[in-house]
């Protein structure tokens, strides 16, 4: 590649404003807890509603951050390959990027074919899920196994135990439901037991025996 002074300066210029950017996010919006922010000790008692403008700032923050971390590394990738002597070849195909692609995005490390057949298969249909599954899949999506053979006591229990006292969902944000005690997860669900049978209680011995007072070793039989 020519001279790539320019380039360089450009990414330097960047890299300042993408350090000077990600200061400033923090110390106008996430230095401070979101408790401290809005004068509370806590916010663990507080329906989600309720600091729902502030909740919406701090995501729109740390989203702010991120993006400007994700920039920076690219612009601080850009100038090590520079340096290396390696800039302005793609890192897929090995090809020279145009450099009117350059001008335009100093810190691409891929030339516009390959780019473009990233993006089709980020595209495709069903190949890509939810971001968020990444970070709910724990520690309870792995623990979940209703579609298992395990009857035992599994994460799904253990959130149905603590959430059956009460959530901070209410009726009106579950929809379909009228008592709190129906607003978590699977809540029709039997408790201690796994078929409606084990659930039955026999109270009445002489008509599950056929006489008055079973003898003990009659009892242990059926036992």
């Amino acid at each position: 590649m020519g001279n790539t002074r320019h380039l360089r300066a450009r990414l330097e210029r960047e890299k300042k404003r993408l350090l000077d950017q990600a200061e400033r996010i923090r110390k106008h919006g996430l230095d401070e807890s979101l408790a401290g922010s809005i004068g509370e000790l806590s916010v663990y008692d507080n329906h989600p509603a309720d600091i729902g403008d502030e909740t919406y700032e701090r995501a729109k923050d740390l989203g702010l951050l991120d993006n400007t971390q994700v920039l920076l590394a690219k612009v601080e990738e850009a100038l090590r390959r520079l340096d290396e002597g390696i800039y302005g070849r793609c890192e897929v195909c090995g090809g020279e990027i145009d450099r009117a692609r350059l001008e335009v995005l100093p810190y691409t490390t891929l030339c516009r074919s390959c780019k473009e057949k990233d993006e089709s298969r980020e595209r495709a249909p069903g190949d890509r899920r939810p971001l968020e599954e990444e970070m709910l899949e724990e520690p309870f999506g792995r623990s979940f196994l209703d579609n298992t053979d395990y009857v035992g006591f599994d994460g799904e229990a253990a959130w149905q135990a603590v959430a059956r006292y009460g959530t901070s969902s209410g009726p009106q944000d579950v929809g379909g439901v009228d008592s709190y005690n129906d607003t978590y997860v699977n809540s029709d669900e039997q408790r201690g037991a796994v078929e409606d049978v084990e659930e039955v209680v026999i109270e009445d011995k002489e008509e599950l025996f056929g006489w008055d007072r079973p003898s003990p070793d009659r009892l242990r039989r059926y036992s």
